[in-house]
């Protein structure tokens, strides 16, 4: 087998150390079992030469037990390879799921930054695809790398007992093969991580075209999508095919390797035939060594391909679980201590990119148990300043505080724990409603899941539904309506009973009924908690203690409803706009 090219070694040895090292009990069985898959081997072609020799010899005892001992060797080699196989899938899915959880844990702890880089469509074919790759590359380095090595060693080890002049001459084609293997495998390289990616690019592209279907429909764009896929998956196709030739390749080139050291061989078999100097029982032993041994070198020659697309594979995986989150509590983290719930912004600036400032010196207090809405129009920087307050971005400049403290300096799981937030984009995952709603808080029990339900509305449609409390919401909550969706995520948040609550545009998609029944559950949410509230519909933010303009990432006019519509600022422009109602001053 050819040297391993570029990293593919170093990401092997990390692969040991990381996830295999752990099973090396069992691995040293493995290797036991593997070394005697690979004596018996060995001992085929020895077996043979002594029957053929025992029949030349007419050697009656010989003759005899002769079979029994084959029986004897074959049996341990049955068993043999029985127990690696299965020892070596024990290891094998035991790594793969253990690797597969781990990428899990760390892409779910990672920043919406970081998450937001891939398509969530990407980011899943990462744990089917590539572990494909990576579980196929730890198979065979068990079943061929290690075994057929083994094979190669016993069966080399015969021929050379056998014939060392006849075993130099079957080696020469071995440094011919070796160098193209190498530059085979290092184009499966390049072609698998082309594949790999377009192959995530294409899951994206499917799933946010199934996603979208209702619009697909509505605008006619089937043909267009249509076009689209038909696109990406031909030139999954293509990559495909072009990583297929490039391991085809390796057939050929292992045939006529392979073929002109059994004529070398046979040659120089033939012409000590013919001269008297050989037996048939050398000859037969000898060639069904050399032919035996042509399967695990064969293999061998192939496995350099396997590596490197596991490689290819394992790079990807590394990649991403070397991706340090940016928000990650200090060492000297506190639990976050409420007072109030009291929220400043203190000079604050804040930017997706370097050169895409989304908040400029904001400055804005939240007093404690208010209410606060900020106002704008979409770019505004609205949803930007509220996702500030749990850190699911961090600041660029200035200071995010709750009763004084930065929350870059309280543990993570405190300052989430004191933070409920209820969005316009309800997320409800696929699972009962009672699940739902436990969310809020994980070990509630059913009597506090329903009457959280009631305090939201939720209640009478709940127990209206077909197992009630137990009816599955499906996908995303598809099986609801809008309103009931937004009803259950309210619901979750009563059960949390945060002090602070982020309200981002949560009835701005509802019918009036709904927004009704919702707007009356948020009005009890409210009451008593530190509240950020971001509305398009500004009749609904009339009674909020403040109401902060927002504009270009900037606070821009603050006061209560009637103060600024007195002001005949942008608020009342926003206002009039909205309501077609003359300001009450110009």
């Amino acid at each position: 087998m050819a040297r391993l090219p570029g990293d593919t070694a170093p990401l092997l040895a990390r692969l040991w150390r990381t996830w295999l090292y752990p099973h090396r009990a069992t691995l040293a069985v493995v290797l036991v079992l593997i070394a005697l898959v690979g004596a018996s081997t060995g001992l085929y072609p020895a077996l043979i030469k002594a029957a053929f020799d025992a029949f030349d010899r007419k050697d009656a005892a010989a003759i005899a037990y002769g079979p029994l001992v084959v029986i004897v060797v074959t049996a341990t080699r049955g068993f043999a390879l029985y127990g690696q196989t299965v020892l070596t899938n024990r290891v094998v899915t035991r790594v793969e799921a253990d690797m597969q959880s781990a990428l899990y844990s760390h892409l779910i702890d990672s920043d919406l930054a970081q998450l937001g880089r891939e398509s969530p469509a990407a980011l899943t074919q990462r744990f089917t695809t590539d572990f494909a790759f990576i579980k196929e590359a730890l198979t065979r380095i068990s079943t061929v790398l290690l075994r057929d090595i083994a094979m190669l060693i016993g069966l080399v080890a015969a021929l050379i007992w056998m014939d060392p002049v006849l075993t130099l001459v079957a080696g020469v084609t071995v440094p011919f093969v070796a160098g193209p293997i190498g530059r085979i495998g290092r184009k499966l390289r390049r072609v698998s991580t082309s594949t790999q990616e377009q192959m995530g690019a294409t899951a994206s592209l499917i799933s946010e075209s199934l996603q979208g279907a209702r619009v697909a429909k509505t605008f006619a764009m089937e043909s267009y999508l249509k076009g689209r896929a038909a696109a990406a998956l031909d030139e999954v196709r293509r990559l495909k095919m072009k990583a297929a030739n490039a391991r085809g390749r390796l057939d050929p080139l292992l045939e006529i390797g392979g073929g002109i050291a059994v004529a070398g061989v046979l040659v120089l078999v033939g012409q000590r035939v013919l001269a008297g100097e050989k037996t048939v029982g050398d000859f037969t032993g000898y060639v069904a060594a050399l032919l035996l041994a042509a399967q695990p070198a064969r293999a061998l020659g192939n496995l350099n391909a396997i590596l490197q697309e596991a490689a290819a594979a394992l790079r990807r995986y590394f990649d991403v679980m070397d991706e340090v989150p940016t928000i990650r509590e200090a060492p000297d983290a506190r639990p976050l201590a409420i007072a109030g719930g009291g929220i400043r912004f203190a000079d604050v600036h804040f930017r997706y990119r370097p050169d895409a400032p989304a908040l400029e010196g904001i400055d804005l207090a939240v007093p404690a148990g208010s209410v606060t809405a900020l106002v704008g129009r979409s770019g505004s920087g609205k949803s930007s300043l509220l996702n500030l307050v749990p850190r699911l971005y961090d600041v660029t400049g200035g200071a995010v505080t709750i009763d004084g403290q930065d929350v870059r300096t309280v543990t993570l799981a405190s300052l989430r724990a004191a933070v409920a937030v209820v969005s316009q984009e309800v997320v409800l995952f696929d699972d009962t409603i009672a699940a739902n709603i436990g969310f809020g808080r994980p070990g509630a029990t059913r009597a506090e899941i329903e009457a959280a339900a009631a305090a939201a509305a939720a209640h009478t449609f709940v127990t209206a539904l077909p197992e009630g409390y137990d009816f599955r919401v499906g996908s995303g909550g598809g099986r609801l309506s809008g309103g009931e969706r937004q009803r259950v995520a309210l619901a979750r948040a009563f059960l949390k009973d945060a002090p602070i609550l982020l309200l981002d545009e949560a009835t701005s998609a509802l019918d009036s009924e709904s927004e009704r029944l919702v707007q009356e559950a948020l009005t009890r949410l409210m009451r008593g908690r530190t509240t950020l509230v971001i509305a398009h519909r500004l009749s609904t933010v009339r009674e909020a203690d403040q109401i902060a303009v927002m504009d270009a990432g900037r606070v821009i006019e603050i006061g209560r409803h009637d103060d600024l519509l007195a002001a005949g600022g942008p608020y009342a422009r926003l206002y009039r706009l909205q309501l077609s109602e003359p300001a009450t001053a110009e």
